[in-house]
């Protein structure tokens, strides 16, 4: 019989406590610069140490590296650019150590951007796509038209038109049917397409909108070769069509996503390269009236009064801080991002660099996690457009000498070598790899087939095959 006794032990262990000041340090560091000044709004109410002194040029920075401004002096309102300290047991901002993932997400209704956007993490899978697929999204106008020439947006990306088409057709896709047209006959079109409608009767009308506008049904009907039964279910179709298909989530403007972080070219006599810093314009600047305070606690006879006023001054502290250190994290991560990918801002679409969260993290001497709340839904804006931060990433393929590509790169060199073939000589998968060798990228057979496949490009013998018969 096995005896029962108890005991007594010390064990000594270490483990991270989310206390809850550092539980909403991170739920800033998630927030983008929109949500920031919206929970700033509420913490302005329910706090009146605080109070918010919006952006303009004379308070700006004006340092190269777009680093807050530091206001160093104790006698003065401290402010959200004030330099760092340490705020003891339970009230560390710093996200440095940070090994546990702490998720918050925020409530808010879904707009058009945000459903499209859903549909394209679904749709596309190379990185170079899905920024441009995420520049088309920003160029929307607010009925959810494309008025912006696919050359024109070529141009900003340096990517071929045919490229961004092939983009453009699977948002085409997307619901809800007529998004990205570029006009109100597209729109039309594509929503009959949809219901299996668009027959040439239906076509020659959408071409002469005009005509029915003014109602001049007898010359509508002679173009479309119909009678007048068959014309009138014509545009009874037509008249069920939605023309503004951004107006299915509540009249919401489509708007271009508003960049947390700014990037500018800075010129030669200042030595060149890129300035990264926050945009201001949508980040409201915080601080503790340290006057009232002063005044209220002069006045301030009963405990309750002076502990309510403490615990307000210590709050305000906090925040501000955090705000600081939020801050100062999302350029150091912005800033090293955009060195890393500095070929795609100077060349364009195809230099996208591979990289990781890791080896950003890595650089900046922070944790991956931290890296990754950073850059989820925050956005910069550079020459070539806006986009989220987190499309700068993409996976890489080691070559025996050491040597890193990006998968997307690989992609789209097997594109090229397939578009620019002889059409008496079809590049078999096993040549492809040949050529790809000979350029230093060591990449299997069945990975140029997988890849070859992930492009819809037909074997070399169904190539062979096509145009023998074109």
């Amino acid at each position: 019989m096995n005896d029962i006794s108890q005991k007594l032990s010390l064990k000594q262990s270490q483990n991270l406590v989310m206390t809850p000041q550092l539980q909403q340090a991170i739920k800033l560091l998630q927030l983008n610069n929109l949500e920031i000044a919206e929970f700033i709004e509420e913490e302005i109410e329910h706090n009146p140490l605080l109070e918010k002194q919006e952006s303009t040029p004379e308070n700006k920075p004006d340092s190269d590296d777009g680093a807050p401004e530091k206001n160093k002096s104790a006698d003065e309102d401290f402010d959200a650019g004030s330099a760092m300290a340490d705020m003891g047991a339970g009230g560390n901002t710093s996200f440095n150590k940070l090994d546990n993932a702490f998720e918050n997400s925020i409530s808010r209704p879904e707009t058009l951007r945000d459903h499209l956007m859903k549909q394209l993490q679904l749709s596309i899978a190379e990185p170079r796509d899905q920024m441009i697929a995420a520049l088309l999204i920003d160029q929307l106008d607010e009925a959810g038209y494309l008025r912006t020439s696919v050359t024109e947006l070529a141009e900003k990306l340096s990517c071929s038109t045919d490229r961004l088409g092939r983009v453009l057709d699977v948002l085409k896709q997307f619901d809800p049917t007529g998004i990205f047209a570029r006009d109100l006959e597209e729109c039309l079109a594509l929503q009959l397409e949809e219901q299996g409608k668009l027959d040439k009767p239906t076509k020659l009308l959408l071409e002469n909108l005009s005509l029915l506008a003014d109602k001049d049904f007898k010359k509508l009907a002679i173009i479309c070769d119909v009678n007048e039964t068959y014309l009138l279910d014509i545009i009874s179709d037509i008249k069920s069509l939605n023309p503004k298909p951004a107006n299915d989530f509540d009249h919401i403007v489509v708007q271009t996503a508003i960049p947390d972080v700014l990037m500018k070219k800075l010129p030669k006599n200042l030595g060149g390269g890129w300035r990264v810093e926050l945009n201001n314009d949508t980040l409201p600047k915080v601080l503790i009236n340290n006057t009232y305070y002063k005044e209220v606690a002069g006045t301030a006879t009963q405990k309750k009064d002076k502990e309510y006023l403490s615990n307000k001054l210590a709050s305000a502290n906090w925040l501000v801080r955090s705000l600081d250190q939020r801050a100062q994290t999302i350029l150091k991560v912005a800033s090293e991002i955009v060195e890393q990918q500095d070929a795609f801002f100077n060349y364009g679409i195809e230099f996208l660099k591979p990289l990781t969260l890791k080896d950003i993290a890595a650089e900046i001497e922070m944790h991956e996690s931290t890296v990754s709340r950073v850059t989820n839904n925050k956005y910069i804006g550079t020459p070539r457009g806006i986009f989220e931060l987190k499309y700068f990433f993409s996976t890489a393929l080691v070559s025996d000498a050491g040597v890193s590509h990006s998968a997307e790169t690989i992609r789209a060199r097997i594109k090229i070598l397939i578009d620019e073939e002889d059409p008496n000589k079809i590049l078999s998968d096993d040549k492809i790899v040949s050529i790809l060798k000979g350029e230093g990228i060591d990449i299997a057979r069945r990975t140029i087939a997988k890849y070859r496949e992930a492009l819809h490009i037909p074997s070399s013998v169904q190539r062979r095959k096509q145009k023998k018969n074109q």
